[in-house]
C-alpha cells in the first residue's frame, strides 16, 4: 500500500533499468582522463598522480565494506558481504586488491610508502573518499548497498583499461593483477548487492534513494577525476603540497 501522495513502485525491470541508465550516463568511463589514459596519450608523471591518488580510494574501500558489515543485522548478508574484505585486504596468504594496488605504485616509479602515507595525494581526493566512507556510514544501509552498484558498469572499463595499458605503457604490464582479480570480483560482487537491493526496496520512495545514492557514487568517482585532470592534465596546477612530476614529464 502507497501513501496518497507517493507514486507507485516501479517494476523489477524498470527499478534494475534505472540503475544502468544512471551508469551509461555518470560513470566515469566517460571521462576525460580516462579517456586520454586509453588514448596513451597520458605521461608516466600522469599515471603516477592517478595511481597515488586512486590508492587512497582503494585503501579506505575495506574502511567502507567494514562499515556496512557492522550496520547489518542480517547473518546471510554478512556472511557474504565479508568477501570483500578477504578479496581487499587479503587472507594472509595471498596479496589482496590492496597489496596489488602498491605494487602498481611501484610499477609506476613511486614508493609505495609514498602511497601508504597518502603523501602528495590531492585534497579534493581525500575529500571525496572520506565523503564516500560518511555517506556510507551515515545513510540507510539500503543506501550504502546501493551506492556499491557501481561495480555493475566496471568490468567493461577494467578490461578496456587492462587492453590499453598493456598496449600504451608496456612497463606496467607485469603489474596489473589488481585488475586481473576485478573482472571475476566486480561482477559477482554486483549481482549480490543488486539482488539485495532489489529484494529490500519496496516503496517507490525506496527505490528512488537506491538510484539517488548510485548517483552520488558516481560523482564523487567523477570529481576525483575532475581533480586530476585539472592538477596534472589542463591547466597542470598541483596544488601546494600534492605531487609534482617533473615537468618536463608533463
Amino acid at each position: 500500500m502507497t501513501h496518497q501522495n507517493e507514486k507507485p513502485a516501479l517494476s523489477e525491470a524498470d527499478f534494475i533499468a534505472g540503475f544502468h541508465a544512471i551508469g551509461e550516463e555518470r560513470y566515469h568511463h566517460k571521462h576525460p582522463f580516462h579517456k586520454l589514459m586509453h588514448e596513451g596519450a597520458l605521461s608516466r608523471g600522469q599515471l603516477q598522480a592517478w595511481a597515488l591518488n586512486r590508492y587512497y580510494y582503494q585503501s579506505h574501500i575495506p574502511r567502507k565494506d567494514a562499515v556496512l558489515l557492522a550496520r547489518s543485522d542480517d547473518q546471510g548478508f554478512r556472511l557474504v558481504w565479508r568477501k570483500r574484505l578477504i578479496d581487499h585486504d587479503g587472507d594472509g596468504s595471498a596479496p589482496g586488491g590492496i597489496e596489488k594496488w602498491l605494487r602498481l605504485v611501484e610499477a609506476t616509479g613511486l614508493p609505495r610508502i609514498q602511497a601508504v602515507r597518502g603523501d602528495g595525494i590531492l585534497p579534493a581526493t581525500r575529500f571525496a573518499v572520506d565523503a564516500y566512507v560518511h555517506f556510507v556510514s551515515t545513510r540507510s544501509h539500503l543506501e550504502a548497498v546501493a551506492s556499491s552498484l557501481t561495480e555493475l558498469f566496471s568490468q567493461r572499463l577494467i578490461a578496456l583499461r587492462m587492453d590499453s595499458l598493456r598496449q600504451f605503457y608496456p612497463w606496467l604490464t607485469s603489474s596489473l593483477d589488481y585488475f586481473t582479480g576485478r573482472l571475476t570480483q566486480a561482477p559477482e560482487d554486483a549481482e549480490f548487492a543488486l539482488a539485495w537491493v532489489v529484494k529490500h526496496a519496496r516503496t517507490r520512495g525506496e527505490q528512488d534513494a537506491a538510484h539517488a545514492a548510485l548517483r552520488a557514487k558516481c560523482d564523487i568517482l567523477w570529481a576525483m577525476l575532475d581533480a586530476l585532470f585539472f592538477a596534472y592534465v589542463n591547466p597542470a596546477w598541483p596544488p601546494p603540497g600534492a605531487f609534482h612530476p617533473d615537468k618536463a614529464d608533463l
